[in-house]
């Protein structure tokens, strides 16, 4: 396979790349979260018949890298919102696609979820018929549960900051010199050494975390409206690169010419990384020790050298224009959106079923993949959904150019 050459891209051209990468992180969740039901151990609500040890190794490969490549390219995309339509039309474009959607499906997610929770207690007998129910869950915001739609609210978060930090720039810099000298420093960021960068704040944020558990590497900040530190660290680094490579579209090429060298990197960290984890294990590396210090070193450099490697893959494979990657792009969002509660009750419903458990698992993503690109295709991208989410409606025909239209006399 010949690379496609990305060059030095107009910041109103379409990175489909890009667009791929974003729609593989965001799709790959149906198959993170499919996995939990086969770990070895229990980690997850419910618990497969069939369990495997490849389970563990697929959810960390995925985990490592899938959300700090959405928030790189998440920062991108940012940046190339805020020039093209300006501050005020940025803030408006993100409270309505970013915060929107969380406040509108926080509610029906969490339901479909709390169907699967009950569902599954009924199916393994933790539930007596006739007995009182257990008394309801107390929430605040130290533990509001945010779901899988965290990476909403945290991107809100994200948005809103860039706004107030962009704001003195915008006022005193008229001449545009400081974004100079901010170009210039962005450059040499970029190369072989640039996750080894990003690791060290990281890593030392890992290392300070009392409650890191290795193999989720960067925690997800699922509870709770205060973000852990070593999220907002890493998803913050990450977000604002991407927000200054905007600016110099062309280091997106040194980062294709690196990729190879990236995917190296991942890969042996990666390796490196989970056995450091000591696989599955759910306990905390509590004290700062020696050993905590490079197995949160290795780590962290495993999750931004897989980050940038799927980056750079996609932008030398997959930048020439695909619809079917189009099509998939525009439907990951409500896909994601959707997902969890589907694969929760796919999960409980397969549980006790004859079958290896990656036949089991490829069933219940298959699955879930078909539900949501069904209601996708049928209730979203052809309404005021689909302008909603993606932006822009898609009409079920095409309009006819051919025909020629009189001039009104």
């Amino acid at each position: 396979m010949t690379p496609t050459s990305i060059h030095t891209v107009a910041p109103a051209e379409r990175l489909h790349g890009l667009d791929a990468l974003r729609a593989g992180a965001l799709l790959l969740g149906v198959v993170l979260h499919a996995s939990l039901s086969f770990f070895p151990q229990q980690i997850w609500i419910v618990a497969d018949d069939s369990t495997s040890i490849g389970a563990a190794w697929l959810f960390f490969a995925i985990h490592l890298f899938r959300m700090m490549a959405f928030f790189l390219i998440a920062g991108l995309f940012a940046h190339m919102m805020l020039a093209r339509k300006g501050w005020l039309a940025f803030a408006r474009d993100r409270a309505v696609r970013i915060f929107g959607p969380l406040a509108a499906f926080w509610f029906p997610v969490m339901a479909g979820i709390v169907t699967a929770l009950v569902w599954n207690a009924h199916a393994n007998g933790l539930i007596v018929p006739g007995a009182p129910p257990p008394p309801p869950p107390t929430y605040d915001w130290t533990n509001f549960p945010l779901t899988h739609l965290w990476f909403l609210y945290v991107l809100t978060l994200f948005c809103a900051a860039t706004l107030i930090l962009r704001a003195p720039f915008a006022r005193f810099d008229r001449s545009g010199a400081w974004g100079r000298v901010v170009d210039r420093v962005t450059g040499p960021l970029i190369g072989p050494w640039t996750p080894f960068v990003l690791a060290a704040p990281l890593a030392l944020a890992f290392w300070l975390d009392p409650k890191w558990i290795a193999f989720f590497a960067v925690p997800t900040p699922d509870e709770g409206l205060v973000p852990d530190t070593a999220a907002l660290v890493g998803f913050g680094l990450a977000f604002a690169l991407g927000f200054l490579i905007d600016r110099r579209r062309d280091l997106l090429d040194r980062i294709a010419r690196w990729s190879p060298l990236f995917l190296i990197v991942a890969l042996v960290s990666g390796v490196y990384a989970y056995i450091l984890a000591g696989g599955p294990n759910l306990t905390p590396m509590a004290e700062p020790t020696g050993a905590k210090a490079l197995a949160a070193a290795v780590i962290a450099l495993a999750v931004y050298s897989s980050a940038f490697a799927a980056m750079g893959l996609c932008l030398r494979f997959l930048s020439g224009h695909s619809r079917v990657r189009r099509y998939l792009a525009d439907a990951s969002y409500w896909v994601y959106i959707l997902h969890l509660p589907l694969v929760m009750l796919a999960q409980v419903w397969v549980q006790d079923w004859a079958g290896p458990w990656w036949i089991k698992l490829a069933g219940v993503s298959l699955g879930v993949f078909a539900v949501c690109l069904a209601s996708y295709e049928l209730l979203i991208r052809h309404g005021f959904m689909g302008q909603w989410l993606n932006g822009r409606r898609i009409p079920w025909r095409k309009p006819k150019t051919d025909a020629v239209i009189a001039p009104a006399e």
